[in-house]
């Protein structure tokens, strides 16, 4: 399923991309020439922001086939009432609309997306319910919820797509300055295409580092706005919980990692080591009065 999932979308992207080539120059007549520093600008960019809106667009579907996700229609058991009337009670009190709410098999962890938010997703996984008791798993819904009302997947949408225009532009105009000319000046093409293979590789290690450091700010925020919408308790001794746990068992999968709870700790990591965000909870509920 990953993989049909993962071919239908870079299908989408170079559908799109060829979609909004064809119309910029049938109807505007606007000829893109990436021999030309504003041509190689304008496809940039349309390269850049179309797989990340794509994503953005399908967030939701993906989601629920990558993972499996079973969405709640109506509550069968006392635990899913539970879980509906809880994520209802959090968006109202954050003033958003009331997202769909999900289960899936996994490890212990939970997720959000979609691409507004008042048509997110909020999915939970049933291990969850197993580790944590309910007030924990509550402090765990209102920091998801905390991601849809600040328009988090918007926002690193819009920063992915700004990174994937600069890779692909740099790279491509760099290459065209290094690889070797003939004797009318243009770059051989062998060389173009290795070049800017090699130089797309480089500026993707440094954009993928960017777009690591804001998820992990984005959490540190989401840590408070959870704070602020439930108190401090529940996803403090959340997290302290998970954090008991090795990297390995509550790690989803690397398409879904920077929508969940936790993730795995290093420099392309899309959250913060867990101790830092305990400590960060502790100083906002100072600040706000609690005690902790």
């Amino acid at each position: 399923m990953g993989i049909i999932l993962f071919i239908l979308m870079n299908l989408a992207v170079m559908a799109s991309i060829y979609l909004t080539i064809f119309i910029l120059e049938a109807f505007f007549g606007i000829r893109i020439d990436q021999s030309t520093v504003s041509g190689l600008l304008v496809l940039s960019f349309i390269v850049g922001f179309s797989g990340a809106i794509i994503s953005l667009f399908l967030s939701k579907w993906m989601a629920k086939m990558h993972m499996g996700v079973q969405v709640i229609e109506n509550p069968s058991n006392d635990m899913e009432a539970w879980l509906v009337s809880t994520v209802e009670k959090l968006a109202n009190e954050a003033g958003i609309g009331m997202p769909e709410v999900g289960l899936f098999n996994g490890p212990p962890n939970a997720f959000a997306t979609g691409w507004n938010r008042n048509d997110a997703l909020v999915a939970v996984s049933y291990s969850l319910f197993d580790l944590m008791e309910p007030k924990e798993i509550e402090g765990v819904l209102a920091h998801e919820i905390s991601h849809i009302k600040h328009g988090d997947m918007i926002t690193m949408t819009l920063l992915q797509g700004v990174l994937n225009t600069f890779v692909f532009f740099f790279s491509r105009l760099l290459a065209n300055i290094l690889a070797p000319k003939d004797e009318e000046g243009n770059p051989s093409p062998m060389a173009y295409m290795a070049i800017s293979f090699i130089l797309e590789i480089v500026l993707t290690l440094f954009a993928t580092m960017l777009a690591m450091w804001f998820s992990r700010y984005r959490e540190y925020k989401a840590d408070e706005g959870a704070v602020r919408l439930d108190g401090p308790h529940g996803i403090y001794y959340a997290l302290a919980k998970l954090g008991q746990l090795p990297k390995e068992k509550v790690a989803l999968p690397p398409e879904m990692k920077a929508f969940g709870i936790v993730g795995l700790l290093d420099l392309f990591s899309s959250h913060p080591p867990i101790e830092k965000r305990l400590q960060h909870i502790k100083e906002v509920a100072i600040k706000l009065g609690y005690r902790i």
